[in-house]
């Protein structure tokens, strides 16, 4: 997958760097190197990692005005092109299918027969993660940083999914070590592809290597969110602009004019990059009014994102499209080129017959910095700009506490079965309450009771049998088998539950 990356050229050009444990920081210019050296990172109330400049290639000058580096975040466009796109394929695509789809696994959620509870580990498994990495591309400065994170989590249960957006300057520690110990989350991938590689190399012809990326990204991402990654996807903008293109564009229904004025010189000099109303738009003007970001706040470009993902998503499903031997051949020949996954096409079928079950009121669109939840913030990293927890750097419990909330096992919102927590102290259960609640369990009471006299927590399943998700996640969790019947002398608790819960401490 050897692509360019859609975006304005710039004069700046950016000498290469070194890896790790080769002394300094990778400076834009000397003076730079000078003012980098006097610099040294403010003191917090919690530690800050020194910053390792990753290596950048230079850049290709095309032209002489500058603009603020920009990348959309929507690229779970092109996710749902192989979702479509995988039940409608003609036999002269066949080739390109398997450019694109290069995993063989699948997970319990997405099987087509009933799951049976002891195939479900815990909490989260009813659900399926995609994670969606933009790139710029091997004719881009850092073309291999993923500037474009986003986590599309679908419930196969209840046929909803929520789009969650990663900030790309968030400063983690690197599973994979070449620029350095602690770099922004988007330079995962890079970092452990060029690991692999032994050297830094912006093409993606390497499957081995390009996993090996992947596979840190999905380390980097779930230790922020606490959640398990299932499968991914690597696309570039070249995927987008031509994806929109091959369908012959978009219907987007625009309800507040979008202005701005940096990015006027991709749109004839126009600063009005798309007026009020029902309009058609091609790949660039599409690219244009997902990407802009200087005149509007993130939530508002996250909302344009989502209202392009759901129109392609539109547009591809129309009879127009699928019946169209044609269209479908070029789709995937854009696919092919430039995107890369680890579906199976197997589960890609299988996500394709659940994604024809989600109404687009379903999928939820969220954000770590989305008003009223605020739970990054900026910061500085010696001269770097960074974005880090509210909570300070590398602690991540807001954050997987928020995702916990809005992502909620499947299984668990379906059968909606109320649980009590008793403890030895009010504190305790409130404590132990508060843990279910973040796991989308419904807590109808909470109250004291002795402790077991074998310092072993209890379960206890008065739903006769009807629960059996909710009863196969509480036993794993608390690693104990569910009675049927309450000790003698325990009256029921409030709230009518199915499940009583007795804590140890």
């Amino acid at each position: 997958m050897d692509i360019k990356r859609h975006g304005k050229p710039s004069t700046s050009v950016v000498q290469p760097g070194k890896p790790a444990g080769s002394g300094s920081p990778t400076p834009r210019s000397r003076s730079a190197a000078r003012r980098s050296a006097k610099q040294q990172p403010q003191a917090q109330s919690f530690p800050v990692p020194r910053y390792y400049a990753p290596t950048r290639p230079k850049r290709i000058v095309k032209r002489k005005s500058s603009l603020k580096k920009t990348i959309i975040r929507g690229t779970a466009l092109l996710f749902v092109c192989l979702l479509a796109t995988s039940g409608f394929l003609s036999w002269r695509a066949y080739t390109n299918l398997h450019k694109v789809f290069h995993g063989n696994t699948t997970v319990a959620a997405l099987s087509e027969k009933p799951v049976t509870p002891n195939l479900l580990k815990g909490e989260g498994d009813g659900r399926v993660n995609v994670l969606l990495l933009g790139i710029g591309g091997s004719d881009h400065a850092g073309g291999d940083l993923t500037d474009s994170i986003v986590v599309l989590s679908i419930d196969p249960v209840n046929n909803t999914a929520a789009m969650l957006g990663v900030p790309r300057d968030l400063w983690v520690k690197m599973p994979v070590n070449y620029f350095g110990p602690n770099q922004k989350i988007n330079a995962a991938y890079s970092s452990a592809k060029y690991k692999f590689l032994g050297k830094v190399d912006l093409s993606n012809k390497n499957p081995d290597a390009m996993q090996a990326g992947l596979q840190a990204s999905d380390q980097a991402i779930g230790e922020v969110l606490g959640i398990p990654i299932h499968y991914n996807v690597l696309v570039n903008f070249q995927a987008f602009r031509q994806a929109v293109d091959t369908v012959g564009g978009v219907t987007v229904d625009v309800k507040e004019q979008l202005y701005d004025p940096t990015m006027a010189w991709e749109n004839k000099w126009n600063p009005v990059l798309a007026p009020v109303g029902v309009q058609q738009m091609d790949g660039v003007k599409a690219l244009m009014y997902a990407r802009s970001r200087e005149t509007s706040s993130d939530f508002a470009r996250n909302e344009r994102q989502r209202q392009i993902l759901l129109a392609l998503k539109d547009k591809i499903l129309t009879a127009g499209t699928l019946s169209n031997p044609a269209k479908i051949d070029a789709l995937m020949n854009t696919l092919g080129d430039n995107v890369y996954t680890d579906i199976s096409t197997q589960a890609a079928t299988r996500l394709y017959e659940i994604s024809k079950k989600i109404d687009d009121s379903k999928i939820a669109s969220l954000g770590m910095a989305q008003p009223p939840t605020m739970l990054v913030t900026t910061d500085r990293v010696g001269t770097a700009s960074v974005v880090r927890p509210k909570a300070g750097f590398n602690n991540y419990a807001d954050i997987q506490a928020f995702v916990r909330t809005n992502l909620p096992d499947g299984y668990l919102v379906k059968e909606k079965a109320p649980v009590a927590v008793l403890a030895p102290t009010q504190q305790a259960a409130d404590a132990q309450a508060a843990v279910l609640k973040s796991y989308g369990y419904i807590v109808a009471s909470v109250g004291i009771a002795p402790a077991p006299t074998d310092g072993k927590p209890k379960l206890f399943d008065l739903s006769g049998g009807k629960n059996p998700y909710t009863k196969n996640y509480l036993q794993k969790r608390y690693e104990v088998i569910a009675g049927t019947n309450l000790p003698s002398g325990m009256t029921l608790p409030a709230g009518n539950p199915k499940f009583v819960i007795l804590v140890a401490k």
